[in-house]
């Protein structure tokens, strides 16, 4: 079994900075790629950022682009998310994510951490 667990999330006032961390524990396994969802209040979880290991490829929302910053260790299945400039309407839970094949969805979630944005 593979467990992501996620820390970093907080309270913190726009135009600030976070830095979520994402570990993965459990059962040895090879990521193909890791990213980051989030959840907002009454809304549907969304794509935040990703990265492929396969040449680092980065990848980011609309909304994120050239705030959040996504890296991580691709030996140690580990993955960051640098958030600046935060707004209020970033508030939401912040998900952990991995998949270990090249095709489908992501198939590890962790359970969470929340980050709330005062005005």
């Amino acid at each position: 079994q593979v467990q992501l667990v996620e820390s970093g999330g907080g309270l913190v006032q726009a135009g600030g900075s976070l830095r979520l961390s994402c570990a993965a524990s459990g059962r040895t396994f090879s990521s193909y790629k890791m990213g980051w969802y989030r959840q907002a209040p009454g809304k549907e979880r969304e794509f935040v950022a990703a990265i492929r290991w396969s040449g680092s490829t980065t990848y980011y929302a609309d909304s994120v682009k050239g705030r959040f910053t996504i890296s991580g260790d691709n030996a140690k299945n580990t993955v960051y998310l640098q958030m600046n400039s935060l707004k209020p309407e970033d508030t939401a839970v912040y998900y952990c994510a991995a998949r270990d094949t090249p095709v489908g969805g992501y198939n590890y979630w962790g359970t969470g951490t929340k980050v709330t944005v005062s005005s």
